[in-house]
Parts: C-alpha cells; structure tokens; sequence
C-alpha cells in the first residue's frame, strides 16, 4: 500500500507495524473489553516524524487513533471496532525530558514519558511532580493531558489541567503548534493548550508539555481510619484541611473494597479490622521538615475521635508502613478487574454533597439490583468517587451487563441532578458516549462538534470518540 510505503519512509520501517502478532498489545485497552486490530501502529522518535504521519494519513484519508501507555479505562486509546481500518499512533519513543529549570519549578516532557519518570526528573533538581496515581509507573505524559488525569493529589494540587503550562501540538494536517511557553501570566488570547487537554486526542496529537513544578514535600505523615459514615468522613476533611500542614490526599471506601483487598491481596495486611462501614486514608505534608506534621495530625485525630467522626485511626510508623497503606488504594483497581465482573462509573459530586449522592445511589441501585454489590472507592477529598455494581459468584460479564447495563446511567443521573460530572478523571472514549448523548446539555456536545470540524475537517482525529454522533 503507497500510504504504508511512506509512512515507514517518514519514520522508519522498524516504527511502522503492520504484522497482527507486532500489533496485538495495541489493539486491546487495558480492561481488555474495547478490541481492534488496526491498519498499522505507527512508532515516530520525534515531533517531525509525527507531523510527517499526520501529513501523510490526512493526505490518505486514514483516521488515527492516538496512543500512551494504554492505561486508560474508557477505551480511547485503540482502534474502534466495526469503524474503518485505522493507524494506532504510539508516542512511546517520544520520551525525553527536554528540560528541568528548578529555578523556574518547570520540566518539558515529552508526550511519552512515564509519569514517574517526570516525577524522578523533578526529584533529581529537588522539585516535586505531584500527580500521582496506580498507573504512574505505566501511563504517558500524553495519555495524562489527553484524559486529564486527577489522582490522589487533586485535593490539592488539582487535575494534570492546572499544572500545564504550555504544549506541543501536531494538527490533524500535520502542522505543528509550539506554544511549550513557561510563563505563568499570558492573556494574548485564547488560552488553546486548554482544548487540547482532556480532549483523548480527538483535535490533535500532544508531543510535549511544559509542566509546573512544585517544593518537594519534607515532612508527610499518612494514616488510615474507620468512620462511621461518608457525612462522619465530610466533618473529618473539613477538621484536616484546618489542621496546619497541607491536605494532599483523602481517600474514602467502604468496607466492601477492603473486603475484596483482603481476598485478592494477602501479601497487604490491612491496619485496621474490618469492623466498620467506611475507612478513610488522609494523608499530611509541608515543604519544610521542622513543621510538626505528626503533631498536628495526631491533634486532629483526637478531636475526631472525640468528635464520633472516626472510631478507629492507625498513623503510619515508617516510610515503609506509609506506602504499604498506598498500596492498598493503589492495588485495588488491579483487585476489582480480578473479582469479577462490574458495571463501573467515574463521578464527581461538589464534596459536600458525598453523603447525599452515596445514600441515594445506594438505595437506588438496592432498589433494582438487590443482587448486587455496590463498592465505592474514591477521591472524596475533590468529589471523585467511582461506584461500581459488582456481579453475584459466578456472573459472567456478558451476562452481568445485560442484567445491570443500566447502573452506571442512574448513577450517573444522580451525580448529574447534584450538579456533578459523570465523568471525573477517566476520560469518555467510547465507554461513556451514550452518557454524553443523554446527559451533557445539548449546546455544549454543539460547540464541542464546531470546534472539532474547525480543528479536524475531515474527522480523522480518533474518530468516534468523546463527542457522540448526531
């Protein structure tokens, strides 16, 4: 085929697969529902040889599907079945730190670096990268930007959005937008990196980013709780947030999640007895080691122990203590793809009302599917709390779906009804567009569609993703 011919020209014939064993581990997502084989999965080692593909596939008329390290759980990063061949664009060789100034805290990166290798770039000029997630060792600064990525820290220091300071950008025609500027203050106009960020590369291919750059964290204490109820753990983060050191993760599950750590990780020990409804993992920190963290945490704990806003509480004792409670959190989506078969949502509620939407959906879904299990896990600190109706032993997926296949929509309307989002950090790819169809307000899904035939004319840009067809 002469596309193929010069594509492998333009970058390489070793980076331009088209052999079906070479192409099978970019033809599936990560939760191995969404499967595709594409036309071929195209490897570029630099901006150039992306804007060459671009040129040369928009000149063909061949969509393309960009792609991290395919971590995502929404099904944007692979080919769509059933659509017409397409080029799966991996951006695994474009990984070089360009730059790390300390003095300004930025580091550009290239789209397919690791996360963890920005954060050990940062950590080398003693600065802090602080989005941090399960994936991180896996997922690509790229795939990070196009999903908008939250994470543990957003309480804190926001989704991948607020640290952007600039972008790389090849177009859907191969030209190449520069605007990787570090300043902190540019009103010059329409602020573009913005539409390219949690857009799962349906406008244009992220090479690069400026990132914004934080003090590293001297001094972090962690602790793990049980509390009596999601209205008990809101009283408990507003009593952290006044504690005195900064509030970088607050996590909230309840005892279902724990359960399922239990039977599908015993090499965890799990800190407390898994006697109540719900536990919380707060977790302290400030930039500079003489501040009392640990005192300030254990006043705080006290007072919520007094308070009735937690029964139980167990500090970590060591660094190592510490990061065995994170791997509890960080395990667990790895445990629930083990456990069987789900019907899984990604919520976001304003955080005061956690408890409202958790009752609701939890009598709703009691209602319908008393079969059910209802596990929810989340970021309750930002409102991010992902709700999943587990199958009874024995269900098969396929099955679980046509009998539960309408959980995620009443949770999703009741996060919708209580002015959330239903989808918080997870992107919408193709597992969400029948969500978009129904609940995202009609003259929004209208400017997102103009943007897109301004940007992308032709369609090319991962078609059939994020923005639902009329």
């Amino acid at each position: 085929m002469p596309m193929l011919d010069a594509l492998a020209e333009a970058i390489g014939p070793r980076n331009c697969l088209t052999d079906e064993g070479d192409m099978a581990p970019y033809a599936v997502d990560w939760r191995g529902t969404s499967r595709a084989m594409p036309l071929a999965v195209l490897k570029p080692g630099r901006v150039e040889e992306v804007s060459a593909a671009m040129r040369i596939a928009s000149e063909a008329g061949i969509p393309v599907v960009p792609a991290g390290g395919r971590t995502g759980l929404a099904g944007a990063a692979v080919a769509r079945p059933g659509a017409p061949p397409s080029l799966v664009l991996s951006l695994e060789r474009l990984n070089r730190i360009r730059d790390v100034d300390a003095r300004d805290f930025s580091v550009v990166a290239e789209a397919g670096c690791v996360v963890q290798q920005v954060q050990q770039a940062a950590a080398a000029v003693d600065r802090f990268f602080p989005i941090a997630w399960g994936a991180q060792g896996t997922a690509q600064i790229g795939g990070m930007l196009g999903t908008n990525a939250g994470g543990i820290r957003t309480i804190r220091w926001g989704n991948a959005r607020e640290l952007v300071l600039g972008l790389e950008v090849v177009l859907a025609d191969g030209r190449v937008l520069n605007d990787l500027r570090r300043v902190r203050k540019d009103n010059s106009g329409y602020a573009l990196r913005h539409l390219f960020i949690g857009a799962e590369g349906t406008l244009g291919v992220i090479t690069a980013a400026a990132l914004r750059l934080v003090p590293p964290m001297r001094a972090v204490e962690t602790a793990f709780l049980a509390v009596p109820s999601p209205e008990a753990a809101l009283s408990l983060l507003g009593r952290m947030q006044g504690a005195g050191a900064e509030l970088i993760a607050f996590e909230l599950m309840n005892r279902l999640c724990l359960e399922m750590v239990a039977r599908h990780g015993p090499h965890l020990r799990l800190p407390l007895p898994l006697e109540s409804p719900w536990f919380v993992m707060v977790e302290m920190a400030a930039p500079h080691p003489a501040v009392p963290v640990r005192a300030m945490l254990e006043t705080a704990l006290e007072g919520a122990l007094e308070a009735g806003e937690c029964t139980d509480a167990v500090p970590a004792e060591s660094e190592a203590q510490r990061l065995a409670f994170w791997r509890i959190r960080e395990d667990f989506p790895e445990f629930s793809r083990m456990d069987g078969p789900a019907i899984a949502t990604d919520t976001a509620v304003p955080v005061s009302a956690v408890p409202e939407f958790l009752g609701r959906i939890e009598a709703a879904l009691a209602a319908r599917w008393p079969e059910g299990r209802m596990y929810a896990i989340g970021h309750a600190g930002d409102g991010n709390i992902h709700v999943s109706l587990k199958a009874p032993p024995g269900i098969a997926q396929k099955d679980w779906a046509a009998i539960a296949g309408g959980a995620d929509m009443v949770v999703n309307e009741i996060a919708v009804a209580l002015g959330g989002s239903f989808s918080a950090e997870h992107g919408i790819g193709t597992s969400k567009l029948h969500v978009m169809q129904a609940l995202k307000d009609p003259l929004a899904l209208e400017l997102m569609r103009r943007i897109k035939a301004t940007l992308d004319p032709q369609g090319l840009m991962n078609p059939g993703k994020v923005i639902p067809s009329n």
